[in-house]
């Protein structure tokens, strides 16, 4: 059986060569994106792999379809970017990977609210450069505090222990309450409520047609003025021009994103020899208060491996007529 991994990266193929070790899996790496023009050079491979930022509408289904592949096997959780419906509709199967580690995403959010709290990136760059004064890099104590957590799945059920354990007061928001959170004394909240009372909102939801622009310019001015928002989550979770217009009247005081709403054009490829083609971005990355990384929230060893492993498993099981992770539409 042959595999293509579309969007593949250096980590990519270290981590599924070990995992493929000793199976009759034949795997074959493309860094390039999966899109209508790639598509075909898929021709010939029954699996193909594909990453958040691949495109599978009906067009490039059709066209892999056409070209004898029978299984798209996600390396992610998320699948808002596949047109299930023409899936079933041209006998693709599609498989996901419901969890890697939620560790590894919930400690990146955390990472975000310390570096912007404490100024760490300010605070780097001004010691490189020999300047030890500590004007402007005050902070506040995370104890105390009052953190609302949308969406308390896997990762934003990790994201309060860990929060928790700073003495942090938390709120929380989801369709379907954890008892994990209840039991650590979190109050589900509707969303404007949870936005008003809380200092930090860390974004940990799906991205789905209920939830897409779920901050936007009504629900930012609900904020307190000054409150930390934190996307690890969808990119499309934001209203992104939006958040401009909060950042420069002070309503949203601090932000962190590990997604971007436009990021497949840009992320996971070295740029820097170009100019920034992206008009919010650039403005986004003029803001003192803001840390943006590149969709690296995933990136741990424990999580690539976890994500190998669940992706050969899940094509050895369909290959084995005892498919697993099943997305259907």
């Amino acid at each position: 059986m042959r595999a293509l991994l579309f969007s593949s990266q250096h980590y990519d193929q270290e981590s599924f060569t070990q995992a493929a070790a000793g199976t009759a899996l034949e795997l074959h790496f493309q860094p390039a994106r999966l899109t209508l023009d790639t598509a075909p050079l898929a021709s010939g491979y029954e699996v193909v792999c594909a990453f958040i930022n691949d495109e599978l509408d009906a067009q490039v289904l059709a066209r892999l379809a056409a070209g004898g592949t029978r299984l798209i096997a996600l390396r992610s959780a998320g699948y808002n970017h596949v047109d299930l419906a023409a899936a079933q509709r041209l006998g693709l199967a599609v498989v996901r990977v419901p969890a890697y580690s939620p560790h590894a995403v919930a400690e990146h959010a955390v990472a975000l609210i310390l570096a912007l709290n404490r100024r760490l990136h300010r605070a780097y760059n001004r010691t490189r450069e020999g300047d030890f004064t500590l004007h402007g890099l005050t902070g506040f104590d995370l104890h105390g505090k009052t953190v609302g957590v949308v969406g308390t799945g896997q990762i934003g059920a990790a994201f309060a222990r860990i929060m928790a354990g700073f003495g942090c007061q938390l709120l929380a928001y989801d369709p379907y309450p954890n008892p994990d959170l209840l039991a650590l004394g979190a109050r589900y909240l509707p969303l404007p409520e949870l936005l008003r009372e809380a200092r930090i909102i860390s974004l940990h939801c799906p991205l789905t047609e209920h939830t897409r622009h779920l901050i936007n310019a009504q629900s930012l001015a609900q904020l307190q003025p000054g409150a930390m928002l934190i996307n690890t989550g969808r990119g499309a979770l934001v209203d992104t021009p939006a958040l401009i217009d909060a950042l420069k009247c002070g309503q949203l005081g601090y932000l962190g994103l590990d997604v971007y709403e436009e990021e497949a054009q840009l992320f996971f490829e070295d740029r820097s020899d170009q100019p920034l083609q992206d008009d919010v971005l650039a403005r986004l990355l003029t803001f003192p208060n803001v840390i943006i990384t590149a969709h690296q929230a995933f990136l741990t060893r424990e999580a690539l491996d976890a994500i190998a492993a669940t992706t050969l498993d899940n094509i050895n099981r369909w290959m084995a007529g005892k498919p697993q992770n099943l997305v259907s539409g």
